[in-house]
């Protein structure tokens, strides 16, 4: 896929880098502490991930989808969850990004019951393609099932172009943007933005737009957006992440990518709720990250001390074993399929 971009134009990016980084520490917003509501159970169904095992144990509150003939899970560079609260004895659905591959994950949805009529919102983390990529798909796939206007909750410039310095490259590849026109033609769903703390479904928040208080996760010069006619560094100002309060329980945090920092993320969360944490998932986006940054978020996240830490997609292979080494009673491996119930 050609960037469309000279080596010219390469070089000039870090030249907004500072500006643009400079430009976010305004943006920072002090929050009261949120009172979010407490869940009687949260489930967690990983439609897709990177890696799939279906011999990987039942673990605590994990059950893993288990092969069949025909019926094998399809995993990706792509992450998808399907949460579900019960709040009151009734129960409410929500999916949270939507992976790469439609046919995969579609096929997916299929075998693991998640069943979109039963959906009340839709929400995306960030304008990445392993984010997005199977959204118009699902959504033209289910159309019969999904309830017209159904929110799907985004943060800002999910809908920019943006650009990657691939590893032994040098160049800016163009890796695309999610097209607000086509999902406005299949007038399924509504959109809406956000910049703040939002309910989605009852008991479950997203986080809007993340405060930046680590010194080390600055994010990375290789991962570009497009303002106007300017490539510059994407600090992902509008990446949102799922916030639940598990009744007796704390929070249970998921990161599409954590590109804001894994740490950043949950202490947002934490400052906008005041609750102590119970479980991190998803995307910790420390692949190809230095050893400094790596011990870093592993040290601040002994720190934080949540009850469990599930890392997955792009959190990379020397992060998680570094995880699983360093906090080995609170470490569970993630697999696409795999289904987590919290409960108080």
């Amino acid at each position: 896929m050609s960037s469309g971009l000279s080596e010219r134009d390469a070089l000039s990016i870090n030249m907004t880098t500072e500006v643009t980084a400079t430009a976010w520490d305004s943006r920072l917003k002090t929050y009261a502490s949120l009172k979010i509501q407490e869940v009687e159970k949260f489930t967690v169904v990983v439609i897709t991930d990177n890696y799939y095992d279906s011999l990987s144990p039942d673990v605590h509150f994990a059950r893993r989808y288990r092969t069949s003939p025909e019926a094998s899970i399809h995993a990706e560079h792509g992450i998808s969850f399907y949460v579900e609260t019960t709040v009151d004895n009734r129960t409410y659905g929500m999916m949270f990004d939507f992976g790469l591959d439609p046919v995969g994950v579609i096929r997916n949805m299929e075998l693991l019951n998640v069943d979109l009529s039963r959906t009340s919102a839709f929400a995306l983390s960030h304008g990445h393609f392993d984010h997005w990529g199977s959204l118009v798909k699902i959504l033209k796939h289910n159309k019969s099932k999904i309830k017209k206007n159904t929110p799907l909750y985004i943060g800002e410039e999910t809908f920019l172009n943006r650009f990657s310095i691939r590893p032994s490259d040098n160049v800016p590849t163009d890796i695309g943007r999610l097209k607000k026109e086509e999902i406005e033609e299949l007038d399924i769903v509504k959109i809406v933005e956000i910049q703040n703390p939002t309910e989605v479904i009852p008991g479950v928040y997203l986080t809007g737009n993340i405060d930046r208080v680590t010194e080390y996760e600055k994010g990375s010069p290789n991962l570009l957006i497009k303002r106007g006619d300017k490539l510059e560094q994407d600090f992902f100002q509008g990446e949102q992440a799922v916030i639940c309060n598990v009744k007796n329980k704390g929070l249970a945090v998921i990161a599409g990518c954590a590109h804001a920092g894994i740490i950043n993320t949950v202490k947002h969360a934490q400052k906008i709720t005041g609750e102590k944490v119970h479980v991190v998932i998803g995307g910790f986006h420390l692949i190809n990250a230095v050893p400094e940054i790596i011990e870093g978020t592993l040290a601040d996240m002994e720190a934080i001390g949540p009850d469990y830490i599930i890392p997955a997609h792009c959190t990379g292979f020397e992060a998680t074993t570094l995880f699983a080494q360093v906090m080995p009673e609170k470490f569970i491996l993630n697999t696409a399929g795999t289904r987590y119930v919290f409960a108080g």
